[in-house]
């Protein structure tokens, strides 16, 4: 079922509630924590220690995985009778692990929850704890459009911490120019002309680190197809009412194929993780990366001395496309989740945490290192100028993101037909039939 996370209202509403952050200035005052929202700054009285099991993914380094932690150790510092104890969990191995959990009964205390069609086995294994009793903690900060992929049948399951958009280009401005490129390509098929300049003048022209196999799928094709086949693609399948094996996604498709082609992307795509192209980008390895709004901290916020020289863009417009072009593929991201075991000391020690971690003081550290928040809080003085850039390319992001509303099944068929068309082991009309077929299989 779809629970409208990424619908165009969510989007468009979240973009809506970005500028108006940007319109706030840097001038500012911090928000002030809500009196129910923030833990006493001394040390609570000592009480009978309640432990709580939290299993996340927070393992790879983005600075936003960091802060989390830091503010779950405060925590526990002012509320010695609290003890969180934190399974960090690799994120290709989370949704495996948290789903058989769910299948088993055998939930954690608190584990992250991903939105929209993510929290579909959870929902139909009961196993969740609705929050509403405590939802009022944030009604002045959070719109209902951002808590819109957490609610599912008039419940709230959790509370997001940041807004992800997941298909940035990031490029070296100095490496583009060198190929007569003063600016990022408007047009698929300029982008293509660029791709054969990079790559006659010796240089890989798209850096990808496909290991895990999600970094094609939800980065890349997020923009492709939206690009291609229209952002109600995805939302007309699941109705019935397309299917992949149409020729627009069949198209769409075809662009990894004829990116392949071109030898657009490093030869190790399927063997190097999306954390090590990081490094492989800055390091100059190749021109051009694409991924997610969180990494624009260890791009640009945190890196004096290439920052400005680092270009950020959208997928171009593609000739003959459905999609309108501006629109970023986001989703709303790390609401943490309950189990609908936790009673008495327990569930009173988890609100507590809840209201604790997500005061405003959370979402005005993030703008800080220069993630995007879903929050209407005041922008902190130190926000920097490539946060409000992110927040101007950023403001029209409607597209959605294909493993945020499509079945697990359909997820792996698409996953493992972009690795095959990138090792020219198969074509795309072959995947579009693969993705149909599990696609149908679902249905049944």
């Amino acid at each position: 079922m779809i629970h409208g996370v990424i619908r165009k209202s969510v989007l468009a509403a979240a973009s809506a509630a970005l500028l108006t952050l940007t319109a706030c200035g840097n001038g500012a005052e911090p928000a002030k924590e809500a009196s129910q929202a923030q833990a006493s700054t001394q040390p609570a009285a000592s009480k009978e220690p309640v432990t709580l099991t939290l299993e996340e993914n927070w393992s790879s380094p983005n600075v936003d995985n960091q802060l989390y932690k830091e503010r779950i150790q405060k925590f526990q510092q002012l509320n010695p009778d609290i003890k969180i104890e934190m399974q960090d969990i690799p994120s290709a191995q989370y949704r495996t692990k948290l789903r058989t959990e769910a299948a088993g009964n055998s939930m954690p205390d608190m584990f992250i929850l991903f939105p929209g069609v993510d929290m579909d086995p959870f929902i139909d294994a009961g196993v969740l704890m609705p929050l509403d009793e405590i939802m009022d903690t944030w009604k002045d900060i959070l719109p209902a459009q951002a808590l819109a992929g957490y609610k599912v049948n008039g419940k709230q399951y959790a509370v997001p911490t940041k807004m992800t958009f997941v298909d940035i280009v990031y490029y070296h401005k100095d490496m583009l120019a060198k190929v007569g490129y003063n600016e990022f390509p408007k047009t698929y098929a300029d982008f293509l002309e660029l791709v054969k300049k990079l790559k006659a003048s010796g240089v890989t022209p798209m850096g990808i680190g496909n290991k895990n196999r999600w970094p094609l799928q939800s980065t890349v094709m997020s923009a492709v197809e939206d690009r291609i086949a229209g952002t109600e693609f995805l939302t007309k399948v699941k109705q019935g009412q397309a299917k992949f094996t149409d020729p627009d996604y069949i198209k769409a498709l075809g662009v990894f194929d004829e990116l392949t082609k071109l030898d657009a992307f490093n030869a190790d795509l399927n063997t190097m993780d999306e954390v090590q192209v990081q490094d492989y980008f800055l390091q100059k390895k190749s021109a051009m990366t694409m991924t997610s709004s969180t990494i624009d901290t260890k791009f640009r916020v945190s890196n004096a001395e290439s920052g400005d020289n680092i270009g950020i863009a959208l997928f171009p417009t593609i000739d003959g496309g459905k999609g309108t072009a501006g629109k970023s593929a986001g989703v709303v991201q790390y609401g943490i989740g309950l189990s609908k075991e936790l009673s008495g000391a327990k569930k009173e020690a988890a609100f507590k945490f809840l209201k604790y971690f997500y005061a405003p003081e959370l979402y005005q550290n993030l703008m800080s290192k220069g993630i995007v928040v879903p929050a209407k809080v005041d922008m902190p003085a130190d926000t920097s100028k490539y946060l409000k850039e992110m927040l101007e390319l950023t403001k029209s992001g409607d597209a959605l993101v294909f493993d945020s509303v499509m079945p697990a099944g359909v997820k792996d068929a698409i996953e493992n037909g972009l690795q095959a068309i990138t090792m020219k082991q198969k074509t795309p009309e072959q995947i579009a039939k693969e993705m149909q077929d599990a696609m149908d299989k679902v249905k049944k």
